[in-house]
């Protein structure tokens, strides 16, 4: 067959229009698909797995254990800055997973009725409270619950291996630092030398 052949416009009356049209889609979609990924999500999925492969064989997971990560790092990249800390590693561990608080609609219906019979009267008082979630609209019938404020884990301990943390004076300005940022009991904060 000849290229003539191949292209010429009898071969092409031949073909309906939807034809044509589904074949320009379908060339449409190869080169969408052929496209090179977007530089920042390409970087978002390649920290995504280096965050999974970080949590594997931990029981962290979900929005906590990214907070402590993200705390984790944040604290690792404050004392390297420190003189005298050098290479440091930091582990934190949480209490808890947080809490989510809810929206709630409160409904309260108050009702006193008075009796009275001859010399005696009688007062009664009854309250009624109502709590109803508030759920978003977005999610089609019923929605997820409308959060009204998110309480972040509160840390439990704090471990600091440090290049400088043989030395007292360094190990003293980490504690101090961590006592600074964090809420936790002296006694939950160590610091030790790095090998």
């Amino acid at each position: 067959m000849d290229k003539k052949d191949w292209f010429s416009t009898e071969k092409l009356k031949g073909i309906s229009k939807n034809h044509l049209l589904i074949g320009g889609l379908v060339g449409v979609l190869l080169l969408v698909i052929a496209m090179p990924i977007d530089q920042g999500e390409q970087e978002r999925r390649e920290a995504g797995k280096a965050a999974e492969a970080a949590g594997e064989g931990t029981d962290r997971g979900g929005i906590s254990g990214l907070y402590e990560k993200e705390l984790e790092r944040r604290l690792k990249l404050l004392l390297e800055e420190m003189e005298g800390v050098g290479k440091a590693e930091v582990m934190i561990t949480l209490q808890d997973e947080g809490e989510r608080v809810v929206e709630k609609d409160l409904a309260q219906d108050s009702q006193t009725v008075s009796e009275k019979e001859g010399e005696a009267s009688r007062s009664t008082q009854e309250k009624q409270y109502q709590e109803e979630t508030v759920y978003s609209q977005e999610g089609g019938s019923g929605g997820e619950p409308f959060v009204a404020r998110e309480v972040m884990p509160k840390v439990e301990g704090v471990l600091v291996v440090a290049q400088g943390g043989g030395d007292p004076k360094v190990a003293k300005n980490i504690s101090d630092a961590v006592l600074a940022l964090f809420p936790v009991e002296v006694h939950k904060i160590k610091v030790v030398k790095m090998n």
